[in-house]
């Protein structure tokens, strides 16, 4: 089974970054959820960033308000896909601060970057690319595809006249 993780710097991402959790294990993938502080636990990112591959992580979703700094460094130390989630935190500029702080990733480094608290688009592109190589999961994302779809048709049948 492909499995992805979710961390954020502090527990006070987690209401934010649930979305990501919640649409990955409606997905049937499973889901490795951590705090990782860049800045309070910088031994544990550096563990974290080194060994996820090892452990059969796939893709990791970094949440992080303020500098919001976790994405990008975890993705200076993976191989992996990094997804950041800029969350608007208590000590953040509007939120600005933890969007440019994740996309203004330098050449090398890349770190794909979702809307601000996003979680749940982070989690449907961490399943999107599971499902380049697993069929069951593509399967899924395709059929929720289709839900949305249906949502549409169903919603334009009440407003249209």
């Amino acid at each position: 089974m492909s499995k992805v993780a979710v961390i954020m710097g502090s527990t006070s991402d987690l209401p934010v970054m649930q979305d990501a959790i919640d649409i990955l294990e409606g997905f049937d993938l499973e889901v490795e959820v951590d705090i990782v502080s860049a800045h309070r636990t910088p031994e544990k990112l550096f563990e974290y960033g080194i060994t996820a591959h090892e452990r059969g992580i796939k893709v990791i979703i970094a949440g992080a308000g303020g500098a919001a700094h976790l994405p990008g460094m975890i993705a200076s130390l993976s191989p992996l896909p990094v997804i950041g989630v800029p969350v608007k935190s208590s000590n953040s500029i509007d939120g600005w601060d933890s969007v440019l702080s994740i996309l203004q990733m330098p050449g090398g480094v890349p770190v794909a970057t979702v809307a601000l608290n996003g979680a749940k688009n982070a989690g449907i592109l961490a399943a999107q690319i599971i499902g380049t190589s697993d069929k069951c999961t593509l399967d899924k994302i395709l059929v929720y595809k289709e839900g949305l779809k249906e949502k549409v048709i169903e919603g334009a049948k009440k407003v249209k006249k």
